[in-house]
Parts: structure tokens; C-alpha cells; sequence
């Protein structure tokens, strides 16, 4: 007797930019490998993003069904992108440690621990914990953390 394989859920990664999903890449040649039509999905994404600001790094888990059906959950936008926008910078440092390209005050790494905090899998930590959490991706950008 042979076992049958079941087909299992496939979940992709992607970082989109809120409300411009379109079936270019990196949508369309994530989705249309696995059969699933990136119009759809686009669609979908972008009515459901329509509230937060045009342009905003969105992570999304896409979980694709063995019949080609899909659900996608959005997270809240990375730590670096609301740091940068903080410090008014549009890119990190090319050496972490030893250039500082900019400051953040420390209400603005819980204000972002605040937003970080509402992610599902962010829920059971301490605000304290997402902070700190934030304090070193600011130092990996090159960022100084002032009081």
C-alpha cells in the first residue's frame, strides 16, 4: 500500500509597497510559479492596503492552497523604514558601528515599538523587549539613539 502525498500550503514572502501591487516582479513571478494569478492577488492587495500611505513597505505572507486559492496576511511596516523616515534619511550607513548618518530621540523608538507591537507575532512581548529590539536596528542603520 502506498501512502497518498498530500499537497501542502505553500507561503511565500513578499515586501510590497502599499497600494502599487502589480503582476510585475517581484508579485507576478512569485505567484504565477505556483499558479496563482497575480492580477488577483494585486487587486485584492491593493484595495486592502488603500488606508495606509501610497508607497509604504508592506510585508505580506501570502498562503497558497494546493488549489490555487490564496489568503495573505500584511504586517506592519520594518522597523528600518519608520527609522529612516524618523531621522529624515533615505539610507543607512555603509559601515554599522563607526559612521552615524543620523539621530532618533528614544519617543520615537516607542512610538514605533507602539505600531511594531500590533503584529501577531509581536503580541506576547513586552514593549520594553520591541524597543530594544528597534534601538538596534537604529544602530545597524547607523542611527545614534538620543533621549
Amino acid at each position: 500500500m502506498s501512502k497518498a502525498l498530500k499537497a501542502k500550503a505553500q507561503v511565500v514572502r513578499i515586501l510590497i509597497p502599499a497600494g502599487k501591487a502589480a503582476p510585475s516582479p517581484p508579485v507576478g513571478p512569485a505567484l504565477g510559479a505556483r499558479g496563482v494569478k497575480s492580477m488577483d492577488f494585486c487587486k485584492e492587495f491593493n484595495a486592502r492596503t488603500a488606508h495606509i500611505e501610497t508607497g509604504v513597505p508592506t510585508p505580506t505572507l501570502i498562503t497558497i492552497q494546493p488549489d490555487r486559492t490564496f489568503t495573505f496576511v500584511t504586517k506592519t511596516p520594518p522597523a528600518s523604514y519608520f527609522l529612516k523616515k524618523a531621522a529624515g534619511i533615505t539610507k543607512g550607513t555603509d559601515k554599522p558601528g563607526h559612521n552615524i548618518v543620523g539621530t532618533v530621540s528614544l519617543k520615537h523608538i516607542y512610538e514605533i515599538a507602539k505600531i511594531k507591537q500590533t503584529d501577531e507575532h509581536m503580541k506576547h512581548l513586552r514593549l520594553e523587549g520591541i524597543a530594544r529590539s528597534v534601538v538596534g536596528s537604529a544602530r545597524t542603520l547607523g542611527l545614534q539613539v538620543v533621549p
